[in-house]
Order: C-alpha cells, then structure tokens, then sequence
C-alpha cells in the first residue's frame, strides 16, 4: 500500500538561521535524546538546517523517494527510513540531483547512498549509514511519505527540525528550536572569555569544575 501525505509547514527562517550560528555538538552537552545514532556525513564541512519530509521504504523498493523528491521545496531535508535495511542505498547521483534542483538542503538516510563522486560534486550534503553499490528498485511495493519515520532510534516527524553539522545530526521540535538555539549561543558565548583565561595560563579544569574532583 503506498500513503502520501502533504508536506507539514516550512520551519521559520529565523530557526534556520539562528541554529546555523550554533553546534550539535553544544547541544550534545546538554542533552541525551534526538541525536540519530550510526550515521556519517558524505562530506565535511557540512551544515544544514531544514524541515524534515519523511519517507518509509519497504527494504527494497524506493518507489516513494523518487516521488516525494519530486515535491521537495527548498529549505527542505528528506529523511528516510529503509525498514532496517542498512546494506542497500536508495539515494544517488539523479536522485540528489533533484533534490538540490527543487531546493532541498539536505538528506539524512538511514540507509546507505551510492554514486558518491556525483553527489559531492553537485556539493549536496548527506547523512547515511556509508556507501553501497547494492541499490534499492522501483518496484511498485508499497511506501508510505509525510509520516513518523525511526532513523536511528530517534522519531523523525513530518516538519520537524533537521540540524546537522559536521558532528552530527540533531531532531528538534520547531516548538522548542528557537529557545534551543539561544541557549545554545549562549553557552557557546561563553566559552569566549574561557580559551583567552587559558590562552593566558588558565585551566580548562578549573572552569569546566572538573578540578575540584580531585582536590
């Protein structure tokens, strides 16, 4: 059977600018869920910040990312899920090339991707689980587009926040992202004063507070 939903509504820009200013890694300190785990980047530097537009696959049949490519907008990321197939890839050279075409800013596959030297070409980022010449097929089975999809072991929904960097990918509801994100500046603000205080002598100990454990 194969289920198309609509695109959920495009994340406010002010998100997408206010995290492209700031680090998953700053968000790795301060919390544990939302950070997809297996995945690695085609290329580095990377960043991107976008909506996510979901697609599941059954293992093989990449029938749906070929159409939900094809109505991708820009600001968008396309997240699949391949139903814990990590050996095949269902994201390559034509089908990235769309994809940046209509706009979109990045993907993130828990899967694997192919025609490598392609897609780095067109300069489109990606997360994967690597590199495969083993492919999916249309085939006409069945996938669904526009629903909760799991990317390594984290609930990607239509329209969430997708941030990624060079360290990592990020889940983020759009409710909460622009707080996040100014938290997040915050912290690394911060950190200014401290690599001068260090620069000078100073202890990366004694301001982390790690120092006091062994007094």
């Amino acid at each position: 059977m194969f289920v198309r939903h609509p695109s959920a509504p495009s994340i406010d820009p002010r998100i997408a600018e206010a995290l492209s200013q700031v680090c998953t890694s700053t968000l790795g300190h301060l919390r544990d869920h939302g950070f997809p785990r297996g995945l690695t980047p085609n290329a580095r530097p990377l960043k991107f910040v976008g909506t996510a537009v979901t697609v599941r696959l059954p293992h093989l049949d990449s029938t749906a990312v070929h159409v939900a490519v094809d109505d991708l907008r820009p600001g968008d990321v396309l997240v699949v899920e391949q139903s814990g197939d990590e050996q095949r890839s269902c994201f390559g050279g034509l089908v990235s090339f769309t994809a940046k075409t209509r706009g979109a800013v990045g993907a993130v596959i828990d899967g694997r991707i192919n025609d490598i030297e392609e897609m780095t070409g067109y300069g489109f980022p990606a997360y994967s689980r690597g590199i495969a010449a083993h492919t999916t097929r249309i085939s006409g089975i069945e996938g669904s587009i526009n629903v909760p999809v799991s990317i390594g072991g984290v609930v990607v929904s239509p329209g969430d926040v997708v941030f990624a960097d060079s360290d990592g990918v990020a889940i983020l509801d759009p409710a909460e992202a622009l707080e996040i994100a100014a938290v997040l500046k915050k912290k690394e603000d911060a950190e200014i004063p401290a690599r001068e205080a260090i620069a000078a002598g100073g202890r990366i100990s004694d301001y982390s507070g790690a120092a006091k454990y062994f007094a």
